[in-house]
Order: C-alpha cells, then structure tokens, then sequence
C-alpha cells in the first residue's frame, strides 16, 4: 500500500521543501519555542514595567506623554500627586500647565512651548514648577513620537528632580551677591549696581546719591559682649537701616561695621541731610541683645552723582572723604562731600603729628567759662576748656582736635595734664568756687582714672568738693557693672559728677537713678530753639528740670546767648546758666582778678532775641548781576543771609545771584548797604551741612552747565570789582 503523501501535490514545506517526517515535529517544536519566547518576553516586559513602577515611586524622577496638541495622555502618579491632584485628574493638561507662569525664569518657559511647538527633542531642561511644600526644579528630556505614516502623534518622556542641584546653585549665588550674617548685598553687589546706575543715569541726566555709614563704639560692644553678640547687633541695625530706605537692594554691608545705601533721584542735600539726621538718631536708639542693653552711634558721609563725582569709585572715595570728615567732627554726625575736603584730610593728619608734640612744646593752655547762679548772677563755678595755639596756623578749634586726639590715642595724655592743670588753678582762685573738667568715654573706660583724679587733688590740695566731672551719657554702653564701679570710686573721692548733654540721644531715666550725679547740663540744642513759636523744647527744658528737683539735683543750662533765652530758662527754674550772655571762655590770669573780691557777679548783656546762627567768615565768592560777574568776600553767613563786602553804594532791593562754588548758586537781595558793605537776605534758606557749615539745598548739575556752556556764555562773566565798574553797570 502506498504511503500518502504528506504533502498535497504542488504544496511545499517551510522552504517549498519536503519535510519529512522530521518537519512536522520541527515546525510542533519551533511554535514552542515561539511561545515560550513569547512568554520570556512578557515576563520581561512585566518587570521593566515593575522596575520602572518602582524608579517612578522612588520620586527621583518621572515620566509623561502628551498627544499631538501637547495634552498629556499620561504622567507618573506619584509626581501628580505632589501637585495635589491623581494623575487622571491632570490627563488632558497641556505640559505647559505644570510649570509656574512666566517670571525671572520666564525665558525658559517660552523656549519649552517654542520646542514643543517645533517638535523638537530636548535634554534635560530646566524648569520650575509649584508643589505641595514649595517650588521645585525639575530636567525635563521630551522625544517626538510619529506613527506609521511619518504623522506627529506626540511626545514621551521624562523628568528628574534637580531642586536640590538648584538650590546649592542659588545659595552659592546668593553667598557671592549677599551678605550671609545680615542678608543686605555685599561689596561686590553693590558695586555691580552702583555702575549700572550712574551709568544710567548718566544718559538720562539724573541724579543719584550715596551714603557711607560707620557704627561709632561698635568696636566696645565686641571687646566687652564678644563677637556673637556684635553680629547679633549688626542685624538689628540693617534691619533698622532698611526701615529708612525700603528696598533691600539698595543697602549694603560692606564688611565690618560699615555700610552704604544708595539713594536714586535725590539731590536735595537738605532732605539728605534730614535723612542722616534720623538714621544716626535711630541707629543711636538703644539695642537689646543677649538680655544686654547696648548704645552705639553711627556717622554718614553723603556724595551726590554727577556733583561730586560721576563714576562709582569717585563717588565711593569722595563719600569716604565726607564721613572721615563727620567722624572726625565728632561721632553722630553727618557730612557732605566738598572739594575741600581733601586738603582737610592733608591737614588733618599734619594736626595730629603736631598735637603729639604740642604739650611738650607749651601750646596747649586752659581757658574757663563761668556758670552763673540764674537768680543772683553769681558766678559759682566755671568750666575748664581746653584751649591749642598752633606755633603757625594759631588757634585750632577743640571741635577739630578733639576728635584727632582719640583717634590718635592722645586724650589720655591731654586728658590727664588738664585735670593737674585745673586742680592746679582752682586751688589759688579766692572764696569756694567750683571747677568743671570733662571726662571723654575713653578716660571713664579706663581704670587708672580714679588714681590720676586723686592725684591731680593730692598735688594741688584743691577740696575733692570743688572739683566736678562731667561725664556725657555715651559712658553707658551697656549699663555695665565696670561703669558702676568707676562711679563709685570717683565718688569715693568726694568730687561732684555732672551729667553733660542731657537729651541728645543716648537718654535713659535709669541713668539718673543708678549714677549718682550731682548735677544735670542741658544741651544747648534744647535751648537754642526754645524760644521760637511752635517750639515743645520749652516743655523738655521745664521736664527736666523738675525731674532734677525731684532727685535733688542741680541744673545747668549750656550755650544761652540771647536775654529771651535766659528769661526763658528763668522762668522755667534752671538753676544754673552758662552762656555768652554772661561771658565767653577767660584765661586764669583774667578770671583771677575778677574773683579777687571772692565774689564775681556778672551783668547778662548781648541780644534781645536769639538769632539765626552765624559764621563768622572770610570767603570770596561771586555776585552775578545782569551781564557782570563781582569778586566779593562773604562775612557772618546765616541760614536766610549773609554780609557781603566788595562791591560800592549798592541800591536796596538789588538782586544777586550768589556763587558758593561747586554748583551752589543762591538767589539773594539787597536789604541794608553800608558803603562797601552790604546785608543780603537768600531767597531760599540755605541748609547744614552736617559739619557745622551751611550749603544749599540744591546745585546746579554738571549737565545743565555743559549744556548753558554750548548755548550761550552767560555763565563765563567778566568779572568786575571795581566801585566804577558797579556803576557803570
């Protein structure tokens, strides 16, 4: 019997081949194989799926995928989840939505739509977007899909958390723009920004002002509290430093105790002026800091863009100049910058190789002031003054030498010779009149006081009770105990203590009932303007009188002039008066023969009224009027007016444009003339300058005189001085 065939005529095997009897279980054996392949693969692709479950889980990184019109059709739960929604909920989003809207980072945000637009791929993308707890950064890698027929069907892929990255980033950043103890921009900040402002500015024709500022008796409250404490204290005065200027941005630590602001658009030196005013007020209030109560000061130097200079390190260094000026005036003042002020500093470092040596060399003398019983005009006692004649530039002002001698460490010495000197000279005056000598803070701090004090008494057999010390209120830094042991030892002695410049800022009622004082001074700012209207220095004045007289306490009002000032004071129960309504500062041998009787009883005379302060001057300036330009000399510069010489018989009512120099013009007319004198009234009041002098409140910019220099030459005047060169004008 034949065998079937296996294969029907005309059919083939696997390769049109005949199997055989082989073939048939091969081909059983190759489905097999094919299923468990197939199984394999599952199983494989079962566990990338788990794996990939897992990677998603673990919230280190995430996937998506979005149809063609960039909606997604899918994304990691868990990652949905974190914006507090299921990933069904987000389904159908666009991609764009999960980042945050368009901001500094803004740029990015466009260059993900453009790319998604374009059906580009991409790598690793940075992109913020909000989650539950704060933002998060995220690298975000996308690949075009396409289907069979080439046509876009959308994007896959994937996104890995970068928030940690990121923020190192920006903390590093952050270390090289800020400061890290205050959080106010640092040196290098600030630097960057000041150029891109003047150099703004510039184009535009603006002005742009910067302070310096430096922390007066900063360095004492790191000797006495420690470090820690003086960094604690240093946010505090940022914090108040911001409080003034508003934006962050614009203050700056520079490193230590010092720090600058930049005030964009001001030029106004009497607002500027106003505004170191307070901010030396306010970071002169007391400080809290470790359970510790601590008074520092500060002093500021002020520089205008384009006047004082038009680049950043011009104005930086002229700014410097103007606070080495207030610093050296005396700490808690302010300063503009002015040409001169770099001869100042010339001079002022000649003054202080000088003052080393002027002891030794006999320049240095004693002069006394008399304080004046305000009932009987009776001269109870005076106040030693220190007094320098220089062997060439003749007498220097103790408000310029002063400060010199305690930065140069030489107030001890000095310090020291006047309380022997005054000792010295009280004990040959007549009758039981008293001697004031002042102790600078440096003296107080310093534990050998005690010992000189009684020394400069034991050497000149002067009564302990005849000697009064007057302490200012800068001496309680800190309420320490060190202070209360000085106090007590002084007073051991038996020698009187006078509390001087009562009220300028360092005020505390806790003073008057810890320090055993004997007598209380009333600065003379108090007094000066208490007689105009509107003036509530007149209740401070009668305040702290009575508080005197509750603690049975003597008082002393300082710096009267005027006789409606000393009936003022009169009426308000002052005890005491000193003042140029009594008498100026005398030497020994003149003070001696008016107390030769043992009684010295002195006349108040000298104005009705208290007047505008006034400098006595000698200055050349220039009057403009019409086309002609005068050389005159200014005298007795007031805030509203001035005397001015130079110029022959001009009419009253005459105006004058009055050039200072440096852009500082003032409008002025002819009230009184004299001959070649003339009174001048200013239209507009002319403004402190924080150094004890006047400026105006606003100057003519660089600019509009370049700009007056091209279009016409009325600012370059013939000038004229002479008598019949006035007339003929």
């Amino acid at each position: 019997m034949d065998m079937p065939s296996r294969t029907a005529p005309g059919e083939q095997g696997g390769h049109g081949v005949d199997e055989g009897p082989r073939g048939f279980f091969g081909r059983i054996g190759s489905r097999a194989t094919r299923r468990r392949g197939d199984a394999a693969a599952n199983l494989q692709t079962r566990e990338a799926l788990l794996l990939l479950q897992n990677y998603e889980e673990s919230g280190r990184g995430w996937f998506w995928s979005t149809d063609a019109d960039g909606r997604l059709t899918y994304i990691t739960d868990v990652v949905a989840r974190t914006m507090g929604r299921s990933a069904a909920a987000l389904l159908g989003t666009p991609l764009t939505d999960l980042f945050l809207p368009a901001d500094s980072h803004g740029e990015r945000q466009r260059t993900l739509r453009f790319l998604l637009t374009r059906q580009s791929a991409f790598d690793d993308l940075p992109l913020r977007g909000a989650f539950e707890g704060g933002d998060r950064w995220w690298a975000i890698s996308g690949r075009p899909q396409y289907d069979a027929d080439g046509q876009f069907t959308g994007y896959r892929g994937s996104g890995t958390d970068i928030t940690a990255q990121r923020r190192s980033a920006e903390d590093a950043s952050r270390l090289a723009l800020y400061d890290s103890l205050t959080g106010l921009a640092n040196r290098f900040n600030i630097s960057k920004k000041l150029d891109a402002t003047l150099a703004a500015f510039a184009q535009q024709q603006r002005s742009c002002a910067i302070m310096l500022l430096d922390l007066d008796r900063f360095k004492q409250v790191n000797d006495t509290l420690g470090h820690p404490a003086g960094d604690a204290l240093l946010k505090q005065v940022a914090e108040r430093l911001l409080k003034f200027v508003g934006d962050k941005e614009m203050v700056s630590r520079l490193g230590g105790d010092e720090f600058q602001i930049i005030l964009p658009d001001i030029d106004d030196r009497g607002k500027l002026g106003d505004m170191a005013a307070d901010i030396i007020a306010s970071l002169s209030q007391p400080y809290s800091v470790e359970g510790s109560r601590c008074i520092i000061g500060a002093s500021v130097g002020v520089a205008i863009a384009p006047f004082d200079g038009q680049s950043s390190d011009d104005l930086v260094r002229n700014a410097d100049l103007a606070l080495y000026a207030a610093k050296g005036n005396g700490c808690g003042r302010f300063a503009f910058y002015s040409s001169d002020l770099h001869q100042a500093a010339e001079d002022r470092r000649a003054l202080e190789e000088d003052l080393r040596d002027a002891l030794a060399r006999g320049e240095i003398a004693l002069a006394y002031q008399p304080v004046v019983n305000a009932r009987s005009n009776m001269v109870t006692g005076v106040e030693a003054l220190i007094r320098w004649t220089h062997r060439d530039r003749g007498a220097i002002s103790p408000a310029l030498f002063i400060p010199i001698a305690e930065e140069a460490n030489l107030i001890w010495p000095l310090g020291e010779w006047v309380l022997r000197k005054a000792c010295e000279d009280a004990a040959g005056w007549p009758g039981e009149m008293r001697v004031a000598v002042n102790v600078s803070p440096i003296q107080f701090a310093n534990p050998e006081l005690p010992k000189v004090v009684a020394k400069a008494l034991a050497a000149s057999g002067l009564s302990p009770d005849r000697l009064e010390l007057e302490i200012t209120e800068s001496v309680f830094l800190g309420d320490t105990a060190e202070a209360n042991r000085m106090f007590k030892a002084l007073k051991g002695l038996g020698v009187r203590l006078a509390l001087d410049d009562f009220g300028t800022g360092y005020s505390s009622l806790a003073y008057l009932q810890s320090a055993p004082f004997d007598k209380i001074k009333i600065d003379q700012s108090f007094v000066r303007g208490a007689t105009e209207p509107g003036s509530r220095n007149s209740a401070i004045i009668a305040a702290i009188v009575a508080l005197a007289e509750a603690l049975d306490m003597e008082t002393t009002a300082e710096g009267i002039e005027s006789l409606d000032q000393l009936d003022l004071v009169r009426k308000l129960n002052v005890s005491h008066v000193q003042g140029y309504v009594y008498s100026r500062p005398v030497p020994c041998a003149d003070l001696v023969g008016h107390t030769e009787a043992g009684v010295w009883t002195i006349k108040p005379s000298g104005p009705a009224r208290q007047r505008n302060d006034r400098l006595s001057l000698f200055r050349k300036v220039g009057a403009i009027h019409d086309n002609h330009r005068y050389a005159v000399v200014i005298r007795n510069l007031s805030a509203t007016g001035a005397f001015i010489e130079g110029i022959l018989d001009v009419p009253v009512g005459t105006r004058f444009v009055i050039d200072f120099g440096e852009g500082q013009l003032v409008t002025a007319t002819v009230r009184r003339s004299m001959k070649h004198q003339q009174g001048i009234e200013f239209e507009q009041t002319m403004v402190s300058d924080g150094n004890g002098g006047l400026c105006t409140r606003h100057r003519v910019s660089p600019y509009l005189i370049a700009a007056a220099a091209q279009q016409t030459s009325a600012l370059a005047l013939p000038a004229f001085t002479t008598t019949s060169d006035w007339k003929a004008a």
